[in-house]
């Protein structure tokens, strides 16, 4: 099997090509940074440019599986210009993609795997989420992931299998979420945000890995929610940090409005609640890793103290 991955550079792309080396995967991707363009018999780099509609269509080569994981990261600061880069990433590169599979009539790609996020799913300390659930949050991020996924979509016009996997809070020691929660425990200033009860629907990145070539595998279509079995409030998700690190909590928590002055709308992104459901994929005979949190913080955070 030959793999082309969009963002795979990035932390989750990164991890992906990993596990795709120690299988004996070939992987080619593309870059919008010529100088990250590096060739060897298994690891192939390709140039685009989304913006402008450029791409090496040489990169579909002997391809059958496209993992697409593009786009400018939503945690930053929502300026009107900042939103509008964020969707245009995401969009652009879809139907660059769109494009280019409609002009390649030789290419024998089979499945297009796409990133989405779990703020698809309404703010909701009480729900219990599915992949079923036919309305999106109506929020920034809830209109980014429902245009994502519409572009996605689009692909299957061309008779090509689409599958979206919607992340969640990924874990790890490499970067993300992770490092920024644990740096205040370290140094006795961490705390709870807001009343602490959001739901944090999270996964270990290796078994978010394991999850895309799992369904690459399969060729199963759909929507796949991209989270461990068990999500923690962000409470609980603090308080284990602190047990992992060995560091006290004994600080208020944090107030909503103190965050919203630090960081303007985009805060919403650390109150929004989504407890999501991963029962489709494990009764698609997936195995999680990790699927407690203590286990994969132990994990991370060891990991991240050795370096």
């Amino acid at each position: 099997m030959r793999v082309l991955i969009t963002g795979a550079t990035g932390l989750i792309g990164s991890e992906i090509v990993r596990l795709c080396e120690r299988r004996g995967i070939e992987v080619y991707y593309l870059t919008t940074n010529r100088s990250k363009i590096k060739k060897t018999d298994t690891y192939r780099g390709y140039y685009w440019n989304p913006d402008k509609g450029e791409i090496d269509r040489e990169c579909l080569d002997g391809v059958d599986i496209i993992i697409n994981l593009a786009g400018e990261t939503i945690a930053q600061r929502w300026t009107p210009v900042r939103k509008k880069r964020i969707l245009e990433s995401r969009r652009l590169s879809l139907q660059l993609l769109h494009r280019t599979l409609a002009c390649e009539d030789g290419h024998q790609v089979k499945m297009l795997l796409s990133a989405s996020a779990i703020g698809y799913y309404p703010d909701s300390e009480v729900h219990y989420y599915d992949e079923d659930e036919p309305e999106a949050d109506d929020s920034f991020p809830g209109k980014v992931i429902t245009e994502w996924e519409a572009a996605a979509d689009s692909v299957e016009r061309l008779g090509i299998k689409v599958a979206k996997i919607r992340i969640g809070l990924v874990l790890s020691a490499k970067g993300g979420a992770l490092p920024q929660m644990a740096r205040p425990v370290k140094y006795f200033v961490g705390a709870p945000l807001g009343d602490g009860q959001q739901w944090q629907s999270w996964i270990h990145i290796e078994d978010l890995a394991e999850i895309f070539l799992f369904i690459a595998e399969k060729g199963m279509p759909g929507i796949f929610n991209g989270v461990a079995p068990n999500p923690v409030t962000n409470e609980k998700l603090t308080k284990e940090i602190a047990q992992v690190l060995h560091k006290p909590l004994f600080l208020p928590n944090i107030p909503r409005f103190a965050m919203r002055f630090l960081l303007g709308e985009m805060s919403y992104l650390l109150f929004s609640s989504q407890r999501v459901s991963s029962r489709k994929i494990t009764d698609m005979g997936f195995l999680f890793k990790y699927s407690s949190i203590k286990p994969a913080l132990e994990d991370l955070l060891g990991k991240s103290g050795q370096e």
